[in-house]
């Protein structure tokens, strides 16, 4: 990146509080580029990606309106490394690329940090392309609790959906900075604050 744009990575498995994190750094000043809604974007019935979807997992996964039934693709690649990794495949290669087009815009506009939000930063991307990785992290059994409470879902499949990410404690060994949520939200808002303060001092 130029001079004057800081190129932040942001990450953390499911319901450690990413997506709070990033809401916190938007209201700060950040430039976020939300890897999931480019995801679902990429998804779109009449794309490229969709359509390698269909012909991979069938028909099957297709919802009444004609658009992926994503709680039945979940399932149906929760219960299958090989079709996870199928999956991710087709649809990350898709997501890098409009990320960087994000990326590259956001560097022309001169803007001062840009921050990627990639649930999966370490399993399908490059650490290395950032100035500054950061993690959100907490317990398993918090994490847990909270599919179950926010989401809706069975213990089984919550924790299905946590064991197929990369632990947590790998990751932190490779992040250049570690949020800790396992407390409320003033907690999380101090301990943001606190990493924003030093990537807003870099910038």
């Amino acid at each position: 990146m130029s001079a004057g744009t800081l190129n932040v990575g942001l990450t953390g498995n499911i319901a450690a509080g990413k997506s709070a994190v990033a809401e916190l750094f938007r209201r700060w000043g950040a430039t976020i580029i939300d890897a999931d809604r480019l995801a679902r974007e990429a998804q779109q019935p009449g794309s490229p990606v969709f359509g390698a979807i269909v012909e991979r997992f069938g028909p099957g996964i297709l919802g009444p309106e004609g658009g992926l039934d994503r709680a039945r693709l979940r399932d149906l690649v929760l219960r299958d490394p090989d079709a996870l990794a199928d999956l991710n495949a087709m649809v990350h290669p898709e997501v890098q690329r409009r990320r960087l087009a994000l990326l590259e815009d956001a560097r022309l506009r001169g803007d001062r940090i840009v921050v990627s939000d990639i649930p999966l930063l370490f399993e399908a991307g490059d650490p290395a392309e950032f100035d500054a990785v950061v993690l959100v992290d907490a317990p398993v059994p918090v994490r847990l609790q909270r599919l179950i409470a926010r989401r809706g879902l069975d213990p089984a499949t919550a924790a299905r959906m946590i064991d197929v990410q990369m632990p947590s404690a790998r990751k932190r060994s490779l992040s250049d900075f570690i949020i800790d949520n396992d407390g409320d939200e003033a907690a999380l808002e101090r301990a943001a604050g606190a990493v924003w303060r030093v990537l807003a001092d870099r910038a």
